[in-house]
């Protein structure tokens, strides 16, 4: 990942993907274990821009929902849901993405919107299965939109996405707002075992440092309703998410091999609601627990440490389940041996 630099809104172009690798110490040390390091290394000079092509710009204007990662002042990383009639998304340049949103009330992201911030951004139609990734930082704020220069663009495959399709309720308004602990409660718990749909933000080891390979990612999990692995240990609620066989880039694997924070959010599609969680994650690479799954390659384990549930929080509301082909082969939780 990469990062802007400093505030305004001038847009520096350092050509960044011509000097180096794309990709940080972090990531390429878990591509190299995983043995595709050589191969990523090429298609990644390919894949990943500093800018954002036509079709790119073009499916962010189209969304009617954006996913944000993002670090808190204490360095704990928060994943967040907006929304908004399409459009609310917009691209002046292949630089610049314009949000004219607000996150709930509530949501972390509130205190993050800052200049200089450093972002991850997904964009995902889930009618259609397409999704994009930019990562940059805030360039600029006002009362209700900012913007964030874009250092790294790429787009990510089809799978594991399950398709609704998005209906805005103008009239839905925000509900009640309750903090989580490490210790979830009984509906948080409930929405993350019946979940086929999450996403995680993970961070480098210095996002906030400014220097380029720093930043913030967001990225899609997905698998059939149980999935998500809920237990509860002494220290708190933990969370066992299998990993399917992706593009071997391993964003959110390298940041957690340099950074172990990570924030997790979690909608019900049919309310409204959102559940977001920061926490703790790691790898668990092989073993009877990796294989206890069907379909899973490795495991990423979360550990709570607060969050809060957000009733309402989304104005869409999601119809018309269609689950990804790729789950064929996947399964759900049954027993798992303790690791």
């Amino acid at each position: 990942m990469t990062s802007a630099r400093g505030g305004g809104t001038r847009v520096i172009d350092r050509g960044w993907m011509h000097e180096g690798s794309p990709f940080h110490p972090g990531e390429q040390t878990v591509q190299r274990r995983i043995g595709v390091r050589d191969q990523v290394e090429r298609a990644g000079r390919n894949m990943i821009r500093d800018s954002m092509p036509a079709q790119h710009r073009e499916l962010s204007e189209a969304l009617p929902l954006l996913v944000v990662g993002s670090v808190d002042g204490t360095g704990r990383l928060w994943a967040s849901l907006l929304s908004g009639e399409p459009g609310f998304v917009r691209s002046p340049s292949a630089k610049l993405l314009q949000i004219k949103a607000q996150p709930a009330l509530g949501d972390p992201l509130r205190e993050q919107l800052t200049l200089g911030s450093p972002l991850g951004l997904l964009g995902i139609q889930l009618e259609t299965r397409r999704r994009n990734r930019a990562n940059g930082r805030i360039v600029a704020r006002d009362d209700d939109s900012f913007t964030m220069e874009v250092e790294q663009s790429f787009g990510n495959c089809r799978q594991y996405i399950q398709a609704r399709e998005p209906r805005f309720d103008a009239d839905s308004r925000a509900g009640n707002l309750a903090a989580e602990t490490s210790q979830l409660s009984a509906r948080a718990r409930e929405l993350l075992a019946n979940a086929d749909t999450l996403f995680i933000s993970t961070a480098s080891a210095a996002p906030a440092a400014g220097r380029d390979g720093e930043g913030v990612d967001v990225s899609h999990r997905g698998g059939r309703p149980g999935f998500v692995r809920v237990s509860e240990e002494p220290h708190g609620t933990r969370l066992t998410i299998p990993d399917f066989r992706g593009n071997f880039i391993f964003n959110t694997f390298g940041n957690l091999e340099v950074n172990p924070r990570a924030g997790i959010v979690c909608p019900d599609f049919r309310t409204g609601d959102v559940l977001s969680l920061t926490g703790t994650a790691r790898v668990i690479w092989d073993g009877p627990a990796v294989d206890a799954f069907e379909g899973a390659q490795r495991l990423l384990i979360f550990d709570v440490e607060s969050g809060w549930f957000l009733e309402r929080a989304l104005r869409l509301r999601f119809e018309g389940l269609v689950p990804s082909p790729d789950l064929v082969e996947t399964g759900i939780w049954a027993e798992v041996p303790r690791d």
